[in-house]
């Protein structure tokens, strides 16, 4: 890094075990929405709590330039039971921070010390704490509830952690980054009977089987093989004894796109060959489709802003250019909807085989601290310069 600061790290970590020990989901992050608002208060910032309920705006003016830049990190855990085995352990049973949220928002708070010591900045940082991102789009509600009319930004920039990423590079990309995510439940409406006498049935089990296998074609048959989308089912539940066929059968998948069309698309064939394989077998299905998060889709200025920056920051050698879009989905979209902005991974694998994110062994990589730290600052600085 061009910038040091070895001397804060301590906190920053210590930051990060304490925010591990104590996971809240989201739109619950009230212990953690307490903490960094009292952290930030005492740092001089100007401190809004409450947009999308549980989320947290710091907002520092220095200078006198009208410019500004948002810096989001979010803070909502996961309904996991933690195996790490850490000392620092969640404390709250079935919850844990399995996507490396505490470790987004140690770093922001430690950045946000060092913005506020240093002042070497010309304009107003905002920095965002939101909540829900794995569940309620709390950037959406952050919106809604007034974010970016409240708190104007000429840009907003956010990171996620990444273990399967080199340790210590910073990954970009130009235009869509992340997936839409859709979801659609579907009920298939059956009539039960006795296991050996199916002919007196109307087998939903039967009917599900083969709405699965159709549905396997409308990726491989329906989408342009360029359009990059995915149709999973990640669960079929039916029946509970081998000789009782159940009144009805229910699945649900989950959709992935970039494109609106290809969006619209998707949801269209599934509804037919849902519909259509059920009526086939003598039944009807009760389909419940809802749009989830939009693409994520970086702006190419902010994007190179972020790269020049990180070959400054990390090394030429230690920028990497992610090649194809991941159809994993982050609700950063909104944000980038409304404002110019670039999402970017910074990677923190230890080893080869490394738990991968939202597993019950994940731990964020303490080692990746002051480098995300220091990247706020210096992307802070950078995008408001003292001239």
């Amino acid at each position: 890094m061009t910038i040091q600061f070895s001397n804060y790290m301590a906190e920053v970590v210590a930051t990060r075990h304490y925010l591990h020990q104590h996971p809240e989901l989201g739109l619950s992050e009230f212990n953690t929405s307490d903490f960094i608002a009292k952290r930030l208060t005492e740092l001089g910032y100007e401190v809004t709590r409450g947009l999308g309920k549980t989320g947290v705006v710091a907002t520092l003016k220095n200078g006198t330039s009208t410019r500004s830049v948002g810096i989001r990190a979010d803070i909502d855990a996961l309904p996991i039971r933690e195996e790490t085995g850490a000392e620092y352990a969640s404390k709250n049973e079935g919850l844990m921070h399995a996507c490396g949220h505490d470790g987004h928002t140690a770093m922001l708070l430690g950045a946000a010390k060092i913005i506020a010591e240093r002042r070497n900045f010309d304009g107003t940082v905002h920095l965002i704490f939101q909540p829900a991102e794995e569940n309620f789009g709390g950037a959406k509600l952050m919106i809604e509830d007034g974010l970016f009319t409240r708190f104007p930004c000429d840009a907003v920039f956010g990171l996620h952690n990444d273990p399967g990423l080199p340790f210590g590079k910073i990954y970009v990309k130009d235009g869509p980054i992340m997936a839409a995510v859709d979801e659609c439940r579907l009920v298939i409406n059956g009539r039960g009977g006795h296991g050996a006498e199916p002919q007196d049935t109307a087998d939903p089990i039967v009917a599900g089987a083969s709405i699965i296998m159709a549905l396997q074609t409308v990726v491989s048959r329906n989408i342009h093989p360029l359009d990059p989308s995915v149709v999973t089912v990640g669960a079929f539940n039916a029946g509970i004894a081998s000789n009782v066929i159940p009144e009805r059968a229910e699945m649900v998948m989950t959709i992935r796109s970039f494109d609106p069309a290809v969006r619209d698309k998707l949801e269209k064939r599934i509804r037919a060959i849902a519909e259509g394989q059920a009526a086939s077998y003598g039944m009807t299905v009760t389909i419940e489709y809802n749009r989830g998060y939009e693409a994520t889709v970086n702006h190419k200025a902010e994007t190179d802003f972020v790269r020049d920056l990180a070959r400054r920051a990390v090394g030429e050698e230690n920028l990497g250019e992610i090649s194809r879009p991941m159809m994993g989905s982050e609700d950063f979209a909104y944000m980038l909807a409304e404002r110019p902005g670039s999402y970017f991974f910074l990677g923190t694998r230890r080893t080869d085989n490394d738990p991968p994110l939202h597993h019950p062994r994940f731990d964020f990589n303490d080692d990746a601290l002051p480098i995300g730290t220091a990247f706020w600052v210096e992307l802070a600085e950078a995008y408001l310069p003292v001239e």
